[in-house]
């Protein structure tokens, strides 16, 4: 399918928004993940059926949306709300629909959000390598507990300065490993290759994060624990960082299926993540580490893994993919597999589509 793009007021705000298949279609909603936009994915929607109504916002500091602030002490409710107007937008979807949520990283936080505060609007969520239900950094145990009072380690503070800089910059060079198309390459991706003829396209998408302290990375403030800062108020990393769901999650009333989809060889999201600061101490890549007693890797996985079964326990039912060999963006690396899992949670038999 091809998409078209159309601009739309919801939430107060001004969106950009991809549609792509007819009005009455399977409708379906894909969300996209941090530094990216809905360009991200553009790959995905080619391989899919022209039976169903895809819809790609831009969120808020992304793409062509307008860059309102973020309010970081909210979680990613602020991007929540903005993709819950989109519901009801004259022209996107058939009043009351209720598409299959598609959420990448970031966007996985965002679609858990949309099911807790809209569950008559979900009819299921697939999760490809989404942020933990309890946030990104800050929380260290299977049941989200803290390691300090003030998430040290985590926010605005925590981003590497020479990405954040390349980034403001829009530097399309592939030197040094912080430049956004060697970050693209390395920790998007398990095998840059599967970016393809695509890779362009993907790095303008990531070009387009606006940076700063209300949008990319935030702001952070000291802390008198390792390493040394903690969340700000503003912004992309301190929402992550107080992103919690998952005791809502598991109480949520209506419980629509759940697939997991993650690559084995994730380096963003992972027990052992790169972009984990505590990980990186462990491997005595940043100073100072105070040790595994009092501030452990995050098991972003086994938590996850750990709250799905907490939501099947109460009613619900998930489905974990696991694709070996496979990075950050299985979309991108395994779309065939991916495209299969979305159309079977969606409903739609393989055997009626045009898929790849």
């Amino acid at each position: 399918m091809e998409t078209e793009q159309r601009t739309v007021t919801a939430n107060g705000i001004t969106q950009r928004v991809r549609v792509a298949g007819p009005p009455d279609g399977v409708p379906v909603l894909l969300v996209h993940g941090n530094v990216s936009s809905s360009a991200f994915w553009e790959p995905l929607v080619r391989r899919l059926p022209s039976t169903l109504r895809v819809v790609a916002p831009d969120l808020r500091g992304y793409g062509d949306t307008e860059p309102a602030p973020l309010d970081g002490r909210r979680g990613l409710a602020d991007f929540a709300d903005d993709v819950a107007a989109l519901l009801d937008v004259p022209g996107l979807y058939p009043s009351g629909a209720r598409p299959v949520v598609v959420g990448h990283s970031l966007g996985g936080g965002v679609a858990m959000r949309l099911l807790v505060d809209r569950p008559d609007r979900v009819a299921g969520l697939l999760l490809e390598a989404p942020v933990s239900p309890y946030g990104f950094g800050g929380t260290r145990d299977l049941d989200g507990t803290p390691t300090s009072p003030d998430l040290a380690g985590t926010g605005g503070g925590t981003a590497n300065p020479g990405f954040v800089a390349r980034l403001a910059a829009k530097d399309r060079g592939a030197d040094g490993p912080t430049s956004p198309r060697a970050v693209l390459r390395t920790a998007y991706v398990a095998d840059p290759a599967s970016l393809g003829d695509d890779e362009e396209l993907l790095l303008d998408s990531v070009l387009t994060t606006v940076v700063g302290d209300d949008n990319y990375p935030g702001t952070g403030v000291p802390s008198p624990h390792w390493p040394g800062t903690a969340p700000g108020e503003r912004g992309v990393f301190n929402a992550l960082a107080r992103f919690r769901i998952a005791d809502e999650l598991v109480a949520v009333g209506v419980k629509p299926p759940v697939t997991w989809v993650r690559g084995d060889a994730d380096v963003i999201v992972s027990d052992t993540s790169l972009f984990d600061l505590a990980y990186l101490g462990s491997l005595g890549m940043v100073p100072d580490w105070p040790g595994e007693r009092v501030c452990p890797p995050q098991p972003m996985v086994g938590q996850t893994r750990a709250v799905l079964e907490r939501y099947a326990a109460a009613g619900g039912s998930y489905r974990e993919v696991v694709l070996p060999g496979c990075g950050h963006s299985p979309h991108l690396e395994r779309p065939a597999e991916f495209v299969a899992e979305l159309l079977a949670l969606a409903g739609v038999r393989t055997s009626d589509s045009a898929a790849a």
